[in-house]
């Protein structure tokens, strides 16, 4: 007897090897070969992320998919693969691990729902809700039957039908956020329903889930199950007097800027454990203590979004793949044979969707939603996710699903999820850019009417750029006569898998209220609104902030969206550089360069890249304090005249001082320097057509120079290109602010072009930034806009989630 026990049970696995030079296998052990499987989980989960991301499809589908493919569907059919790399005395470490991970991202998952809002939540983003649930529960429930009688035979019928009825009805919140924001419609009225309606849905499945794990016990009393469920909602109720004061306590002492303190996270991480546990012991799983934790944190404040962030990285990047090995690893698709297993496949996929979308839409329509809105809602409430993973395993842990139907479930999950961008996109489809080219005048700033409003859009990515920015703004203003400046601030946040990226999502749209709500700013407002809100008041300047919140493969979109649809004429990106102590610049991040040449490449007006080399300093300067030598490098051409014309409007300003140095060739070397052809473009826009030409401004830049003392103009006369322009540039290399075109032209321009790093500033601004260069003054390199959106020079380079809060829609 004890001989054929011992022979039924693997012996346990020691944790660590004395290593292979004394003979042992790593992969025999439990932490060598956890390791291996984390690193397998990583590497093929995130490849095919990357196969799957010009579908557009959300990483949980790749993650779904290669649990599969490491399971006995694929990989896995290979038992030498499967005792190497998945042995069963390893599966107990593998699935508490995966578990473990798992606690903590329900934890995460339960941060990112606002509960203020879902207590805000409107007739019709709940009455889309309960329909959601109510129909595909009730289907669910039918299909059970027709399940139970085939190849579901013999198990539990209650819960049975339970857990068929929520995995017919649950909607995956965290996935159809990402999608909403891949497709840019988070903002928009469909976008703020399906979010307010998921969230609703989402706390329904949760009780509805508690309801079927308490119903699955091994014990049939049916007294136990209501003593589960009783003491569940015990919990709920206990928990929701106790958690939240506690750590709205906590959240007072953390101040916005400031590190949390080590002691509060661990003692939230602690909670998380502790009420785990108690659920556990319960019997209605450890992940939904976790879950309800997270719900109950006050999410006003900087605390909520430390924890997410000390946690999300390990949780979500590490230990959670290792979730949908072990859901992998219970899936086997062959199980799915013949005739009937393929029919019942289609029946429960045509029955998640039929409910779904039919519920959504059956009530949509009753609140006279028009119909392409109806169907596009139906489907994203659709989507499935992790929490449908975790309903079904839960299923196939307490034998309540057997192989076949486990299966079946999980390719139904998968294609509900994979289908729905791909129909959003083509049964809805957001206008991607306002291209109302007869209503939009001024795209440069060079115009006739130098009284008419200038509008700019001006992009941050964090708050260390903002003074600089404003102090640049507050140069821009002039002396407010005609209709002045207006300013759109637009904040660029990227949208990633983290479950960071939903609260920042929830802390800008606030359940649909706009991003900066003009009667006030909440107290914990971001600092980036409060700065812009300060600038507005002193300076009289009209300030309106936006998020643009995107991938940033697709930001660039949002810039030029943005910048068509409030009708800017200059758009002023941040370089991709900052400086650091010593003086030089250093890329933070390569990705803003991308996006800073596929702006120049489609804006749909003039474009600016600012290199801040601390203009003003570190802080605001008022506008009686502001104090700057401003020099334009004119070489003649498009852009010379657009920067000219920026800088004139700058010299408006008292505290400026404007130098305009124009470099002309020296008569004795005229088409020595570089022969170079000028021709007209013939595709200008109407917009752009009768500017003056380069001689017209620089007559009139010599009239203004003989009655303001605040404007210089010097020519200079040019042998040798390289030393003189540098020789000029020494001149003023104390100057606060440099204003020059991207692409000058003339043969000047021509000859000292150099092989640059940057081509977006352009050859001046790459001499101006360059090591060697004698001035660490802040750079303006402008662009104008010429009728075609393009700038031919960095065609080459690559080629959308728009969530601004700001509702303007002048």
């Amino acid at each position: 007897m004890a001989t054929n026990a011992t022979k039924a049970c693997p012996a346990p696995m020691k944790a660590t090897s004395n290593g292979v030079f004394q003979g042992d296998n790593p992969i025999d052990f439990a932490l060598p070969l956890a390791i291996l499987q984390i690193v397998i989980v990583i590497v093929l989960t995130r490849v095919l992320a990357y196969i799957l991301r010009p579908l557009r499809q959300p990483r949980v589908i790749a993650e779904v998919i290669g649990g599969i493919m490491l399971g006995p569907s694929l990989l896995g059919r290979s038992k030498v693969f499967l005792d190497a790399v998945f042995p069963k005395k390893s599966l107990t470490v593998l699935e508490t691990l995966a578990n473990l991970g798992l606690l903590f991202f329900l934890f995460l998952a339960g941060l990112e729902i606002d509960t203020k809002a879902l207590r805000h939540t409107g007739k019709k983003a709940l009455g889309i809700a309960l329909a959601g649930i109510t129909l595909p529960f009730a289907l669910g429930i039918g299909t059970s039957f027709v399940l139970k009688a085939t190849i579901s035979k013999g198990v539990d019928s209650t819960a049975f039908l339970v857990f068929m009825g929520v995995a017919l009805s649950i909607t995956a919140f965290p996935v159809l956020a990402r999608i909403l924001a891949e497709l840019k419609l988070l903002t928009t009225e469909i976008g703020r329903l399906a979010m307010s309606a998921a969230a609703v849905n989402d706390v329904a499945a949760w009780i509805l889930l508690a309801l079927a794990i308490a119903l699955s016990g091994s014990n049939t009393s049916p007294l136990v199950s209501l003593w589960v469920f009783l003491s569940g909602c015990a919990f709920v109720i206990g928990a929701a007097f106790i958690i939240p004061p506690i750590f709205r306590w906590i959240a007072r002492r953390c101040h916005e800027g400031e590190p949390i303190e080590e002691t509060y996270i661990c003692a939230t991480l602690a909670v998380v454990l502790v009420c785990g546990f108690i659920t556990d012991a319960i019997g209605i799983h450890s992940m939904f203590g976790a879950f309800v934790v997270g719900v109950l944190i006050p999410k006003e404040g900087p605390f909520a979004g430390a924890l997410v962030e000390k946690v999300e990285d390990l949780v979500s990047g590490l230990f959670l793949p290792l979730y949908f090995v072990a859901s992998g690893l219970k899936t086997n698709v062959a199980t799915i044979q013949g005739a009937q297993s393929w029919g019942l496949l289609v029946l429960v996929t045509a029955t998640a969707c039929f409910g779904k979308i039919l519920g959504t839409l059956g009530v949509s329509l009753a609140f006279k939603i028009p119909m392409r809105e109806a169907i596009t809602l139906g489907f994203l409430m659709n989507t499935k996710g992790l929490v449908e993973l975790i309903v079904l395993n839960i299923g196939k842990d307490r034998k309540v699903l057997n192989d076949q139907t486990f299966a079946i479930m999980v390719l139904m999950a998968l294609f509900t999820t994979f289908i729905t961008t791909p129909v959003v996109m083509a049964v809805y489809k957001p206008a991607r850019r306002a291209k109302k080219e007869g209503e939009y005048k001024h795209r440069t700033v060079e115009r006739e009417n130098t009284n008419s409003q200038l509008r700019i859009l001006t992009c941050f990515h964090g708050a260390g750029s903002i003074p600089s920015m404003i102090n640049l703004l507050e140069a821009s203003r002039g002396i407010e006569k005609g209709e002045g400046l207006c300013v759109y601030a637009l904040h660029l946040r990227e949208l990633s898998e983290r479950s960071s990226a939903i609260l920042m999502v929830h802390k800008v749209r606030k359940n649909g209220m706009p991003f900066w709500n003009r009667r006030g700013v909440n107290a914990d407002a971001d600092q980036v609104v409060v700065a812009f809100q300060a600038f507005q008041q002193l300076s009289r300047v009209n300030v309106r902030p936006m998020t643009a919140i995107s991938s940033m493969s697709d930001i660039h979109e949002d810039i030029c969206t943005t910048a068509a649809r409030k009708k800017a004429a200059i758009v002023i990106l941040p370089f991709h550089k900052h400086q650091q102590l010593d003086g030089s610049l250093e890329t933070t991040r390569g990705d803003y360069r991308w996006v800073n040449r596929r702006v120049l490449l489609e804006a749909p007006c003039s474009v600016g890249i600012f290199v801040d080399r601390g203009l003003g300093g570190s802080s605001q300067v008022s506008a009686q304090d502001v104090s700057y030598s401003v020099v334009v490098l004119f070489f003649g051409g498009r852009d010379d005249r657009e920067a000219l014309a920026y800088g004139l409007r700058m010299a408006e300003h008292p505290g400026i001082s404007l130098t305009v140095f124009r470099f002309v060739v020296s008569p004795e070397r005229v088409g020595e320097i570089v022969n170079v052809e000028v021709s007209n473009n013939n595709n200008e826009n109407q917009s752009v057509k009768n500017l003056k030409s380069d001689e017209e401004i620089i007559s009139e830049i010599r009239k203004i120079s003989s009655v303001e003392e605040s404007v210089k103009f010097v020519e200079k006369r040019i042998e040798n290109a390289a030393v003189d322009v540098r020789s000029a540039i020494e001149e003023v290399r104390r100057s606060n602010l440099f204003l020059v075109g991207r692409m000058p032209g003339g043969e000047i321009a021509l000859a000292i072009r150099e092989n640059s790093e940057c081509p977006e500033l352009g050859p001046v601004g790459s001499l101006l930034i360059s090591p060697e260069s004698s001035t660490k003054a802040s750079v303006l390199v402008i662009q104008q806009y010429n009728g075609t959106g393009t700038a031919p020079d960095l065609a080459s380079a690559g080629t959308e989630v728009l969530t601004s809060t700001d509702k303007d829609s002048d």
